[in-house]
């Protein structure tokens, strides 16, 4: 039954869009792009809108199980269709163990404790593995009492902040050359990063060729402007200093304004918005691990259903262990780069899959697939765009993706030789 209208799916995109990176990332925009941070914002609004359309279409021509690199493996074969999955794998990975990183260090400074990091991460690891392990149900119900108040002290910060702004603060005296603003987009893009995935691809969106387009347009709006909004009150209120702030940049800048409550009230929100959305990828990346054990690609053993809770209890412990080792030696910022970098590759690959597919013909027996408008326009600008932003990447975050990729490709060639795929019920 086709049921998601407009309306729907926008809310839907903009409510896994917006988490916990617009805490965190204003500082590191700001560092990066000075006073025209709010242009970098544009940019990452223009590449991530150009990525969904992509995806929409290449969804509408081959609606099934595993989204992205699903898409790619129906053109280019099983080994890069491989290789896209371990990049979907990474970009849940790094990005669960930045935020994670960044929850506990804010979570410390609220508590006035940050010598507490550590031990906060690993709490926090073992009680979601445990709240996951005995059930869906649980840890759906988890996310989502955590999502209700996530956009709340945003707006109380912009609705009462802004009447503090200083406008000298957000004079542009200097525009930032074509490098500095690729790497704050790098940076930046972290926070519109997820949209992709509130698409539906299985027909339960009503008139896709209108919904989807419409909604794309609706919640992108509606996350661009507030995060601009955000940056904007926060840059108007502490100018230069916003780009040394690191760990709460929202709640120092809402202090100035609001005192200890603001800044309590953005400590919270903070918290909370970052520890849901650690909660809702400790619930999902799992299931990938999961679903390459069940495709033969791992250990037989990582494909494990627990007998009790029928949940992939294996998979869900392997995954959660690695994720807090890497929040426990790594920072927000070195993470989310390496998460934005595997996420561009990815959304490349899909972006020229969609002109392929197009090419072919491909698409659903007896139904009319959506098309991305404009002929070839938005697909090659789309791979432009990314090869733009990907030039501010260094030697060193070149060496972890590409290192990762050889450890993939020797997974790939021993599991094809000595793994069978394997059938269990759904996880």
């Amino acid at each position: 039954m086709r049921a998601v209208g407009v309306f729907g799916l926008a809310a839907s995109i903009f409510n896994v869009t917006v988490g916990g990176g617009i805490f965190r990332l204003p500082s590191g925009a700001a560092a990066a792009a000075g006073t025209a941070a709010p242009f970098v914002y544009l940019i990452c609004a223009a590449v991530i809108g150009c990525v969904v359309l992509c995806f929409a279409e290449a969804g509408s021509r081959v609606p099934v199980t595993g989204g992205p690199y699903a898409y790619v493996e129906a053109v280019f074969g099983r080994y890069i269709g491989f290789l896209s999955g371990v990049l979907l794998w990474m970009i849940g990975t790094t990005a669960v163990a930045g935020v994670a990183s960044a929850f506990a260090e804010g979570l410390g400074t609220l508590v006035g404790m940050p010598s507490l990091r550590n031990p906060f991460i690993i709490a926090a690891f073992l009680g979601l593995a445990l709240i996951n392990i005995r059930g869906v149900k649980q840890g759906t119900r988890l996310i989502v009492v955590l999502s209700v108040a996530k956009l709340v002290p945003l707006l109380i910060f912009v609705g009462v902040g802004v009447f503090f702004i200083q406008p000298a603060n957000l004079v542009v005296e200097q525009f930032p050359a074509p490098s500095s603003l690729a790497r704050a987009a790098i940076i930046l893009i972290f926070a519109f990063s997820g949209c992709e995935s509130a698409l539906v691809p299985s027909g339960e969106v009503k008139d896709p060729t209108r919904t989807v387009p419409r909604a794309l347009a609706i919640a992108m709006i509606g996350v661009t402007i507030l995060y601009l909004a955000v940056h904007l009150t926060a840059a108007g209120l502490l100018g230069d200093r916003l780009a040394t702030v690191k760990t709460a940049p929202l709640a120092f800048a809402a202090e100035q304004f609001l005192g200890s409550p603001g800044r309590l009230l953005l400590l919270i929100g903070a918290t909370i918005s970052m520890f849901g959305y650690v909660s809702g990828m400790t619930l999902a990346v799992p299931r990938a691990l999961w679903k390459f054990a069940q495709d033969g690609l791992l250990p037989r053993a990582i494909g494990a259903i627990h007998p009790t809770y029928r949940t992939p209890h294996i998979a869900i412990i392997v995954q959660t262990s690695f994720v807090g080792l890497l929040a426990l030696f790594n920072s927000f910022e070195q993470l989310a780069v390496i998460s934005n970098l595997a996420a561009l590759l990815l959304y490349a690959a899909c972006a020229v899959a969609t002109l392929i597919l197009r090419q072919r013909g491909i698409r659903p027996e007896g139904a009319v697939p959506f098309t991305v408008p404009g002929g070839p326009v938005i697909p090659i600008l789309t791979v432009c765009l990314i090869g733009w932003l990907l030039t501010s990447i260094t030697p060193g975050e070149w060496t972890v993706l590409g290192g990762t990729m050889i450890a993939a490709s020797l997974i790939f060639v021993v599991a094809r030789r000595t793994l069978t795929p394997m059938t269990a019920p759904a996880a």
